[in-house]
């Protein structure tokens, strides 16, 4: 369990907040320069973040519904459901109804899809590689288990 952290006390005067002591602004300049470098890789290859999201989810997976992929990208279904048009539309994913349940919108990739997977998926690791040079696998685990409980703890 983690203690709650306390304010020193400064004898009635507000205490100076310190934003780089705080762990969502680093959070945030990680995912915003993250973004940005994704942003500038993928535009040759014709992608955008949201397609990359897709594609990524999709990555060594056989078919998932909108609403799984909504949830793994983070988006919301009705713009889950534009983004994966539009790449239908792109001959990157199939989309085809579920047999099980006929509101259900199955999609797959496309063999343009899968190399576009790729070759953003090479992209992705050379940024990968860039962030996280300094770091042991066993920093990045922890991160990521760090990470992965505090998301849990925001969930619910």
């Amino acid at each position: 369990m983690v203690e709650e952290v306390q304010e020193p006390e400064t004898g009635g005067a507000a205490t100076p907040f310190n934003m780089e002591e705080w762990p969502f602004y680093w959070l945030t300049r990680f995912t915003g320069r993250y973004l940005l470098q994704m942003e500038l890789a993928l535009k040759p290859l014709g992608l955008d973040i949201p397609r990359w999201r897709v594609l990524m989810t999709l990555r060594n997976r056989d078919t998932l519904s909108v609403s799984e992929i909504a949830d793994h990208a983070i988006v919301k279904l009705p713009t889950m459901t534009k983004i994966v048009k539009r790449m239908q539309a792109d001959n990157l994913v199939d989309c085809r109804q579920s047999a099980a349940d006929g509101r259900v919108t199955e999609v797959t990739l496309t063999p343009v899809g899968v190399i576009a997977g790729r070759q953003a998926w090479d992209a992705a690791n050379r940024i990968y590689a860039r962030a996280f040079e300094d770091l042991s696998k066993k920093d990045v685990a922890t991160l990521n288990k760090l990470l992965r409980t505090i998301t849990r703890s925001l969930a619910g």
